[in-house]
């Protein structure tokens, strides 16, 4: 049933069930959901946490994945995929928007819209996907600049520090980023686009005591393994960022063309989400459940003529 009752919503906060995740055993598996519809599609499937990407968002959008989105565009994305769903919700939060106190403003503007984690990176503006090459990246000093100040205007938020540096500067430096980060406050470490299981396990080794995040895209640098993997491996988190968007973007496509070449869906009608299908998803009985709820139990009271 939807979350539409106090009593049905999580008492805790998005960042304290995000963070209990990342305390039990085993690794935290986080599929990206890009809407509201497709985090109640993973919650059902029996995920308890979420990702969603701003590579899916901007696309979602028709935008590329450089930086262009705002602040409070993101905090739409969040609310509707926590308020349907429910879970705590990892967030990609860019290069932060800005200098330290833009990433301040992000960081409480994320919270307050139910995020229970953020990541950030340490590229430059306009940045670009973490698996394509041309990166730049700003100074360690600056980024642990922007850790240290994400700390600090969290309440119960995860903070996650991610670094492009392997592809960029080297895997050391990656390594020597990821300690300074640790150092400002960092709650967990993103390595992106490592690129063979040597790399990621070398990684978990000089990185020891802090969650790790494994980003396992598509088409990307990283060879592809599962969960269970990526845990034996040493990582505590792992995404599938943009999978639930390549899909539907995928049938979407395939429709358009049918309806273009056969004058209509009808060759296409066995491959949908059926009506009632879409109303289980969604709730809507149990919306009008609830309508009908309160309809009988206000009944005004008139007065006496």
């Amino acid at each position: 049933m939807p979350y539409l009752l106090a009593s049905d919503l999580p008492t805790e906060s998005a960042g304290k069930r995000f963070r209990a995740g990342l305390e039990r055993p085993g690794i935290f598996q986080l599929p990206g959901a890009h809407n509201g519809q497709a985090a109640i599609q993973a919650r059902n499937a029996g995920f308890d946490g979420l990702y969603l990407s701003g590579a899916a968002m901007t696309a979602s959008m028709g935008l590329p994945d450089l930086g262009i989105i705002t602040v409070d565009e993101v905090a739409f994305f969040i609310r509707q995929i926590t308020r349907s769903s429910g879970l705590p919700l990892l967030v990609d939060g860019d290069t932060g928007y800005g200098e330290a106190l833009n990433v301040m403003h992000m960081v409480r503007t994320f919270e307050d819209a139910g995020a229970g984690a953020v990541h950030l990176e340490d590229q430059i503006l306009p940045k670009k996907c973490g698996h394509l090459n041309g990166k730049n990246l700003v100074s360690a000093m600056d980024m642990a600049t922007k850790v240290a100040a994400a700390k600090k205007a969290a309440r119960d938020i995860v903070i996650v520090a991610r670094t492009d540096a392997a592809g960029v500067e080297g895997f050391d430096a990656a390594v020597d980023r990821a300690k300074m980060y640790v150092d400002a406050g960092a709650d967990a470490i993103f390595p992106e686009a490592l690129n063979t299981r040597e790399m990621f396990e070398k990684f978990a080794k000089a990185v020891p005591n802090v969650p790790l995040l494994a980003n396992m895209t598509e088409f990307g640098k990283t060879p592809f393994y599962t969960a269970t993997e990526f845990e034996e491996m040493g990582y505590k988190m792992v995404i599938w960022p943009v999978s639930s968007l390549r899909v539907a973007n995928k049938a979407q496509a395939e429709l358009y063309a049918s309806i273009k070449e056969n004058g209509g869906t009808h060759k296409y009608v066995d491959r949908m989400q059926t009506r009632q299908e879409l109303y289980d998803v969604i709730g809507l009985h149990d919306f009008e459940e609830l309508d009908a709820s309160i309809i009988k139990t206000i009944v005004p009271v008139m007065p006496n003529a």
